[in-house]
């Protein structure tokens, strides 16, 4: 007797119907999807190849949270499903202009054992056949047969012994077998991978609970990877070159790139435990283009109905973006004040000194068909009419045409570089075009843009926030208006790295840092003050602050695929993957010691670590090494070091850098001591019971934090004062961090009777 169910995801609904929410970058983003997980897209990343520039990498990831030890039965990619990988590269067509179609095939090779290897015989064995479609799907052609797909990092039994195993020198060995060249010429890799992304998914989703240092929630989790080097040429609209654009900003190198998978409409059980059968349609059951926009963006009613819409098909989900949930939690007149993980984060409520950009509230429409937007974005013989559709939709003018369309290099998205005081209208310094407006979620990428070096001391995971920063400060910069080749140009939101801290930009962009970079300041820039810094507390904020987790957990592959190969199921007592980074600072404190500093850190992951550098400096940009401290062994560890001739008469500024024993390295935050003068704060009363009242400098931020470190409230000082309350908080010892331009600047203790 057979069971037919029609149209799979209809069924699925009712299984569902109690689920809720889950957690990361499309890992099991939405309810129906999260009971499919060989059919879930968790990530896709677009980027120019870092080892040849005449390349551009697409990376679609598939199946999340893959526990190493996953067994016996370890994921895989699924039969009957298709996986593909979509680029636009024109607005004159509908939908996609070329696909690139994954399908896959298993086989046992020993079906007597349990076993996923023994005796040098895989079960699931799985392969692939890479299709190709140029003319939006109408057509395919094969373009790699019998492709191969490397077995799960089970162990060194099963991956090295000759004996019980495959017999092959390592595991990597497996991922450089299965890289293949297709016969138009495309490099491919599909296999398991170490997951990339990496976000403290614990806080995020505790409503807002971000935390310092956060904890990576896909740590030493494995997914699944589709790995596309193509030519330039092939994806250029008229098969050109970068030698042949006019510009590092030439428009006609654009392309939007997402990834789906689709089952068939109807499958078929066999009730003997036969393989059943498919008939129907092809359904999209997972998309994704750019990250978090299922997680952050679209509530959990309208999940579902996301992942089933066709990119070309979703104007009904623009008003998520033009006042997006998440900017409610960086609005003190919304719910601000209940998340203080995002207390550095505050949306412009009267930039200039007239223009709200907090939900529901009017933005820059009153601009609308005004003269001041003739020849802009915002003209309505423009893009007017999209960009400032109603006095209620105030992110239609940034979060919507980053998600959505692109950004174009026309004012106003320039930046305030060369911008006279106070006119973010007027012509800036260009440093992003990627406006292909198509009206859907992808990747947008302008493959013209040079790729930053990963060695470069300028390369950054910030991405496109990076390069506006150096673009508004950096002499080699901000000297002039003309088009330059800023660092980190070619990172998120223009396409995305691997290595792009996406969680940080995007609360970072909510909170209103791309209206800032073109001259829509925060609030506390004085615009009547002739040559006013617009790089405000606020602004300082802002760019300091990042969602808990910067990086990855282990390293990254220097050429292709660039993705790192599968944590290990076992090895000796515990598992670990690829060059695992070794050191997770926990905490870094500076202290007086009568006329000395005392410097003590702790640390965790201590997997490969060698030394610690103790580096000085006086201005806060040139660094001097004090000392040297050697790691101990051990998982977590506390160190400390005396500085016995600090400056007396300055500002002592203090970091540490982490050497590996294989000679990468990283830097901690970086802490003040400052020995003359008076205090800089002035607290009262102290001890208190309702309320304390903070003096300072203009232009200080002020924290509480507790006695575990967590951040409490953030509040800015006004007319060099301000009042917190007390009374809902237990009683105890607190700390009162004065902080200025994101760095720390004094600490004070107070105690709540």
């Amino acid at each position: 007797m057979k069971k037919i169910i029609k149209h799979l995801a209809a069924a699925l609904v009712c299984l569902v119907l109690n689920q809720t929410l889950a957690i990361a970058s499309s890992h099991r983003e939405a309810p129906l999807i999260s009971n499919d997980p060989l059919a879930d897209n968790t990530d896709v990343y677009a980027f120019r190849s870092p080892t040849d520039s005449s390349k551009i990498v697409l990376i679609a990831n598939y199946i999340p949270f893959e526990h190493p030890a996953g067994g016996p039965n370890w994921y895989t990619f699924g039969e009957n499903i298709r996986y593909e990988i979509h680029v636009d590269n024109k607005t004159s067509t509908a939908g996609s202009d070329i696909i690139y179609r994954f399908t896959f095939s298993q086989v046992n090779q020993d079906s007597t054992t349990f076993f996923r290897i023994r005796l040098g015989k895989e079960n699931w064995k799985t392969t692939y056949t890479l299709e190709r479609s140029l003319n939006g799907g109408t057509t395919f052609t094969t373009i790699v047969s019998n492709g191969i797909v490397p077995p799960p990092n089970i162990g060194p039994r099963s991956i090295e012994n000759a004996t019980v195993g495959l017999g092959v020198p390592n595991y990597d060995t497996l991922i450089q077998r299965a890289i293949t060249t297709s016969t138009t010429g495309e490099r491919v890799f599909a296999g398991p991978i170490d997951d990339p992304f990496f976000a403290d998914l614990g806080g995020i989703f505790d409503v807002g609970n971000f935390r310092q240092p956060g904890r990576d929630g896909l740590a030493k989790f494995n997914c699944h990877s589709l790995v596309i080097e193509v030519p330039i040429s092939t994806l250029q609209k008229d098969g050109k070159t970068t030698a042949q654009a006019t510009s590092i900003l030439d428009s006609d190198f654009i392309i939007g790139v997402y990834a789906n998978a689709s089952r068939p409409q109807i499958y078929t059980f066999d009730s003997t435990g036969g393989n059943g059968t498919t008939t129907g349609n092809w359904i999209q059951v997972s998309r994704l283009g750019m990250p978090l926009t299922n997680e952050v963006i679209i509530p959990i009613g309208q999940k579902d109905k996301w992942n089933a819409t066709m990119v070309n098909n979703e104007s009904q989900f623009e008003k998520y973006f033009k006042n997006p949930e998440l900017a409610l939690y960086m609005d003190n007149s919304q719910f601000g004040g209940a998340v203080p993980g995002l207390a550095q984060l505050r949306v412009q409520s009267a930039s200039l000194g007239q223009y709200d950009f907090r939900n529901g509230k009017p933005g820059l429409f009153p601009l609308k068909g005004t003269a001041a937007v003739a020849g802009t974005a915002l003209d309505n013989a423009l893009f007017g009419n999209y960009l400032l559709p109603d006095n209620m939709s105030p992110r239609a003018v940034d979060i919507l045409p980053i998600f959505h369309t692109g950004v174009p290099n026309l004012r106003p998205y320039q930046l305030a570089t060369g911008k006279p005081q106070g006119n973010p209208l007027a012509a800036g310094k260009p440093f992003i075009n990627n406006f292909l407006p198509t009206f859907g979620d992808m990747l947008r990428l302008n493959m013209a843009v040079p790729v930053t070096p990963r060695n470069s001391a300028d390369f950054s995971s910030l991405g496109l926030v990076r390069a506006a920063v150096l673009g508004l400060t950096d002499t080699r910069f901000n000297g002039s208006a003309a088009l330059q080749n800023i660092p980190n140009m070619d990172g998120f939101p223009n396409g995305r790295r691997l290595e792009d801290d996406v969680v940080t930009i995007e609360l970072q962009a909510v909170g209103g840092v791309v209206l800032a970079a073109i001259g829509l300041w925060y609030d506390d820039y004085n615009v009547n003050t002739p040559g006013a810094n617009p790089v405000t507390p606020q602004l300082g904020s802002t760019l300091a602050f990042n969602a808990g987790v910067v990086r990855n957990d282990t390293t990254l592959k220097t050429a292709f695929p660039f993705v790192q190969g599968p944590w290990r199921g076992f090895v000796g007592a515990s598992y670990s993957g690829q060059n695992p980074l070794p050191v997770n600072f926990v905490k870094f404190t500076a202290e007086k010691q009568n006329e000395d500093v005392l410097l003590r850190w702790q640390v965790n992951n201590e997997i490969n670590n060698d030394f610690y550098l103790v580096e000085q400096s006086l201005d806060g940009r040139t660094y001097t090494q004090i000392g040297k401290v050697n790691a101990a062994s051990g998982n977590v560890n506390t160190y400390s070091f005396v500085h016995t001739r600090p400056a007396l008469d300055k500002i002592n500024y203090y970091r540490l850098k982490q050497v590996d024993k294989d000679g990468q390295f990283t830097y901690s935050a970086v802490r003040l001591i400052k020995f003359n003068g008076k205090s800089i704060m002035v607290i009262s009363p102290n001890p208190a019971q309702d309320y304390v009242r903070v003096y300072a400098e203009q232009n200080m931020n002020i924290h509480v934090i507790d006695d575990n470190g967590k951040l409490l409230l953030s509040r800015k000082l006004v007319n060099s004062s301000v009042e917190i309350d007390l009374t809902g908080f237990p009683k105890g010892m607190y700390m009162i961090v004065a902080e200025k331009n994101g760095v720390r600047v004094e600490t004070r203790k107070i105690v709540k009777q």
